[in-house]
């Protein structure tokens, strides 16, 4: 069993570029326990009984207490404390489970927006890297949601920019408080809650440092709620310091240390946000296909129609791909908690750790999922037509609910260019080697190429792929790093197309795991509608990861190195091809018959 758990911890952050990862060490959803499944019905059963009923009354807002009295109800079941240690009045489950009930969540609109900032970046700070009594003061109070929580971070001339922040902290002339004055905008739950996590440069550092500030201190203000084109039920207000006076022992772990915590606590936020879109995913996917089958033209269901069947097939081939590379990481993440913890760590410092490995894929499954969501809502309002724009049907809510997920937690923009740099900073400092795979490919591209077929074993075809892929990235990047070296982060449309391939590697990797994984339990018979969404995904990602690598090419190299390498993109880009449009039909008939996200 030890030795196992050593092969598991074996892969580090971004090495899946250049390490082949076995089935065996990734968790699928299929496995959920009991106890976890459970955990998730009481977050499905919260939604239907307390959020759906309610959501045009939570979006209104004409109550201000709706919202944190929800918040109560689910600090009542748990919900809120589900991270925080049973020592601490919380419920201590792993990261996985609270993943689980983060995606079960998803689905909530405003609510999980509240949720998450309250259980997120409200509450983890604190957890992570307060004293102990900080902890002993606020956490029991978080986590049963007698107070609320909020993170105050970003300003007017900050955003991606952090630590440009001009709020300031001063000490007072008696030594017993920090004197802050500044503005911060966008905080989620800033219209009720009790205690802010904020962000001050004390005198003149160069670096931020946190506190934690209780919201009835004298000199906090609040603009009115912000207009906002979706998610209107979550509070989001700017909220004013004006000589706040803050007790020295709430400087929250060391002084200029905040930027380090905000950087962690936001690579948490960022899988969470996946987590969180899957629920919101599925949830449309639902909302759509009961539509396809209620609503009739030419007297038969518009589910019979080959071109809603292609939009039906196309969200579920996403969200299932987006679940698989999620999971995949949440067990990474998982694996390196408790290798840290068996190493004396403490869970706390474990868990920033863990996470800290595998901040890549983290950056990586923001972008993966916010987009997943985006465009399955883009098509569940296709789906639905007029109905679609009408805000008597909830597909519009979820519309407008998604677009934010692709600005939240660091834009998709910030986080594409995060997964390279963080990447090549790995290889830099050698934990990862991609100096010598890329070699090997530079090395293959003047060898005769391989003209065979795949050999014709179970989805030989996609592992040839996927490996290819893999060459065709080495290639981009090696090429890349060669001619610009340390300039290259300023070649940011060079960047994001590297960053495009990464993302389409991993989501195709993570679901051919998930398909092997899942064959090898249950039998491929079984799971038949599966392997049609990695066949058909694979397909697709061939001309995907084309583009995005004809793009990067054509953007710095000229001449033969230009054609060598388009001449490899090319072989390491062929695929024998398949009839997607009989897969797309028999993933489509499963989701109608069934009339619900079935995979």
């Amino acid at each position: 069993m030890e030795i196992k758990e050593e092969k598991k911890q074996a892969i580090k952050g971004g090495e899946f570029i250049v390490k082949e990862t076995h089935y065996n060490d990734i968790f699928i959803p299929e496995e959920w326990s009991e106890e976890q499944m459970m955990i998730a019905q009481m977050c499905k059963d919260f939604i239907k009984a307390e959020l759906t009923p309610r959501l045009d009354e939570i979006d209104s807002m004409k109550d201000p207490n709706l919202m944190p009295s929800l918040l109560e109800k689910a600090g009542e079941l748990g919900l809120l404390g589900l991270s925080v240690p049973e020592d601490l009045g919380g419920m201590g489950v792993d990261f996985k489970s609270s993943m689980l009930a983060t995606e079960a969540l998803g689905a909530g609109h405003s609510f999980s927006v509240a949720y998450g900032a309250h259980t997120g970046i409200g509450t983890l700070p604190l957890l992570y890297y307060g004293n102990e009594s900080q902890k002993a003061k606020y956490i029991s109070k978080l986590a049963n949601g007698q107070w609320k929580a909020a993170y105050c971070l970003t300003e007017p001339s900050s955003g991606s920019d952090a630590n440009s922040g001009k709020t300031k902290a001063k000490l007072s002339s008696d030594g017993k408080h920090y004197i802050i004055n500044g503005q911060k905008m966008w905080i989620t739950n800033g219209g009720f809650a009790n205690l802010f996590t904020v962000f001050a440069k004390i005198d003149d550092d160069k670096n931020l440092t946190a506190f934690l500030v209780e919201g009835d201190s004298e000199g906090i203000t609040l603009n009115a709620e912000e207009k906002k084109m979706g998610i209107k039920g979550s509070s989001t207000r700017q909220v004013f310091f004006n000589d706040v006076k803050v007790p020295v022992e709430n400087l929250l772990y060391e002084r200029e240390k905040g930027f380090k915590i905000a950087v962690n606590i936001l690579n948490i936020g960022r899988i969470k946000l996946a987590g969180g879109v899957m629920g919101g995913a599925k949830a449309v996917i639902n909302e759509t296909v009961q539509y396809a089958n209620e609503r009739e033209q030419f007297n038969v269901p518009i589910s019979s129609f080959g071109a809603i069947k292609y939009k039906l097939a196309e969200q579920c081939i996403r969200t299932y791909a987006c679940e698989s590379a999620t999971y995949r990481a949440t067990q990474n993440i998982e694996d390196a908690i408790q290798d840290l913890i068996s190493n004396g760590m403490n869970k706390g410092e474990a868990t920033l750790k863990g996470i800290e490995e595998f901040a890549p894929e983290c950056a990586i499954l923001k972008v993966i999922g916010s987009e997943v969501l985006d465009y399955v809502s883009d098509e569940g309002v296709q789906v639905h037509g007029g109905m679609g724009y009408s805000a008597e049907k909830n597909i519009e809510r979820s519309y407008r609910d998604s677009r934010i997920n692709r600005i939240f937690e660091g834009t998709n923009e910030i986080n594409r260019l995060l997964t390279v740099s963080m990447i090549l900073r790995k290889a830099a400092k050698g934990e990862i080697n991609l100096l010598g795979p890329a070699k090997n490919v530079a090395k293959e591209l003047l060898s005769i190429p391989d003209f065979g077929n795949a050999n014709g074993s179970f989805l030989s075809e996609e592992i040839k792929c996927i490996k290819n892929f893999k060459k065709a990235l080495l290639m981009i990047a090696g090429a890349a790093v060669q001619k610009f070296e340390t300039k290259l982060q300023f070649e940011q449309e060079i960047v994001m197309n590297i960053a495009d391939l990464i993302n389409i590697i991993y989501l195709s990797e993570s679901t051919l795991l998930r398909v092997q994984k899942a064959v090898e339990k249950i039998g491929s018979e079984n799971y038949q509608e599966q392997i049609d969404i990695l066949r058909v995904m694979v397909y697709d990602s061939c001309d995907q990861i084309n583009k995005a690598g004809k793009d990067a090419i054509n953007s710095f190299a000229t001449g033969d190195e230009a054609k060598m390498m388009l001449m490899g993109l090319k072989r390491f880009t062929k695929h024998q091809g398949i009839n997607v449009k009989e897969l797309r039909q028999r993933i489509a008939k499963k989701l109608i018959n069934k009339n619900e996200y079935c995979f």
